[in-house]
């Protein structure tokens, strides 16, 4: 029998600490989710990505990321896409804020307190 999870993210650890990284830090590190739109629409084109949003987005936008476009579109992005790719996405973001000398023990030590 499958476990349930309360959010879509909940069955990877990585996947939950770079949500969080992104809820308490998503000013700072929207600049991260831009580059990963980016890449993403070289791959599969801008028109691809704004179709799919349109499809996907929520009519009422009650969750934390839904009130930035682009927060918003790499989300849920991230959300649809397999879980193996949701797992290198994740560990490709947590290297790139390390190559931009952003030390994740840092952000997490400053939610803490």
């Amino acid at each position: 029998m499958a476990e349930k999870y309360k959010r879509w993210y909940d069955h990877d650890p990585l996947l939950v600490e770079v949500m969080d990284l992104l809820r308490n830090f998503k000013d700072d590190l929207r600049d991260q989710a831009e580059i990963f739109l980016i890449k993403i629409e070289n791959q599969v084109g801008k028109d691809a990505i704004e179709s799919f949003y349109e499809k996907v987005k929520p009519a009422n936008g009650n969750r934390w990321y839904d009130y930035d476009p682009v927060l918003s579109r790499a989300v849920e992005l991230l959300r649809i896409v397999p879980q193996d790719i949701q797992r290198k996405a994740s560990e490709n973001f947590l290297k790139s804020l390390k190559d931009q000398g952003i030390s994740v023990d840092i952000i997490k030590n400053s939610v803490e307190e």
